[in-house]
């Protein structure tokens, strides 16, 4: 098959490896192929950016290359980095980029890219937004517990952190289409934003910002 541009925006996580080498195998050999690059990050920040970028930059040993780039989510300095090479793929090079949550990339960084939708779960949320919304506020707080809990490496699962987020955004933005929105269902939406705006940045205060949503928004 023919891929429509050099960048590929999947929603995911690791899970879509596979189909991702199906849809490669039509096109390059997938086995033991050293042009083709997959890496699945914990997080993925400027180092990560500047790794890619300099590896981009590096000829193919065949006709072309892939670079299968996995993570819960991506800095808006990472974003920023990857940019021109986005922009201005090597011709012999296509990019899959995978996360569960591609809304969060910033619009600049989106529009470089094509949207490849593949047929794959990216697994079951770490919390349920429809039950968040409708629980009181002390429940709320006691249902993030799972969002905050940290890895013998002392690392959040971000990837459930930002599907979370953006699912309680994707309910309020039906609602507020539906129905509209009032005061209060306004100021928890915009909590929300703030949320997904801000959680990927190097240094970002996680539990205020889940514990400033779980308050603001109101009971639904």
């Amino acid at each position: 098959m023919e891929f429509v541009g050099n960048v590929q925006l999947v929603r995911g996580n690791d899970s879509v490896i596979p189909a991702i080498l199906k849809l490669l195998s039509r096109e390059i050999a997938v086995e033991n192929n050293p042009d083709i690059y997959i890496r699945t990050y914990g997080q993925f920040g400027i180092d990560e950016a500047r790794d890619i970028r300099e590896r981009a930059g590096s000829k193919a040993l065949g006709e072309r290359r892939a670079f299968i780039l996995v993570m819960p989510f991506m800095t808006n300095e990472a974003q920023n980095a990857l940019l021109k090479v986005l922009e201005e793929p090597p011709a012999d090079a296509i990019f899959f980029i995978v996360l569960p949550s591609p809304e969060t990339l910033l619009p600049t960084l989106r529009s470089r890219t094509q949207t490849l939708v593949l047929e794959s779960s990216i697994g079951e949320n770490l919390v349920d937004a429809g039950k968040f919304l409708a629980a009181s506020p002390a429940k709320r707080l006691d249902m993030l517990k799972p969002l905050l809990e940290k890895d013998e490496d002392e690392r959040r699962d971000m990837g459930g952190v930002i599907t979370f987020i953006s699912s309680l955004e994707r309910m309020l933005g039906d609602r507020r289409s539906s129905e509209g929105l009032d005061a209060a269902c306004r100021e928890g939406l915009e909590s929300v934003y703030r949320a997904r705006q801000y959680i990927g940045d190097k240094g970002a205060l996680i539990k205020p910002l889940l514990e400033q949503m779980a308050l603001l928004v109101p009971v639904l």
